[in-house]
């Protein structure tokens, strides 16, 4: 993700769900970056200081490790080109997840690469009832989030 805004939402959203742990890989700003750390702070309002985290440079290498541990993967991912390796992504409300499982957020503008859904275990879809195709990532991290924490 480029947005340290969306990063800094993430955090507060997943100390709300009490998240173990975030991953932060490639190209993402971090809150062990001070400047980063600084920008994120006004939408984390502090959760970038205790909700813990690890950046990876490399998500496929985390994604084999987490798989190793016995982790589920699952995109959050509305659209999954042919040949991804996961079929069609089912609607997160029909979606039976089974734990530890780490969720997959995309690239704001492009979502998640298909190198990376074809590591993934599976993937879900946020239902679309209007116009627009999507969601902000942090948005539909926190309604991903919320769905997933009642089940």
């Amino acid at each position: 993700m480029r947005s340290l805004y969306n990063v800094g939402s993430i955090f507060r959203t997943a100390d709300s769900f009490n998240v173990s742990k975030i991953y932060l890989t490639g190209y993402t700003g971090t809150p062990g970056n001070e400047l980063h750390r600084l920008r994120m702070q006004k939408s984390a309002l502090g959760a970038e200081t205790w909700v813990p985290w690890e950046h990876c440079k490399s998500p496929s290498r985390l994604i084999k490790k987490l798989k190793s541990e016995g982790v589920k993967i699952v995109a959050l991912e509305n659209k999954v080109p042919a040949g991804a390796g996961v079929s069609r992504p089912q609607s997160i409300t029909k979606f039976k997840p089974k734990f530890p499982l780490a969720l997959v957020l995309g690239e704001e503008v492009r979502g998640v690469s298909k190198a990376i859904l074809k590591l993934c275990d599976s993937a879900v879809e946020i239902p679309m009832f209007g116009k627009k195709e999507s969601l902000n990532v942090s948005v539909a991290f926190g309604i991903a989030a919320y769905v997933l924490r009642i089940k």
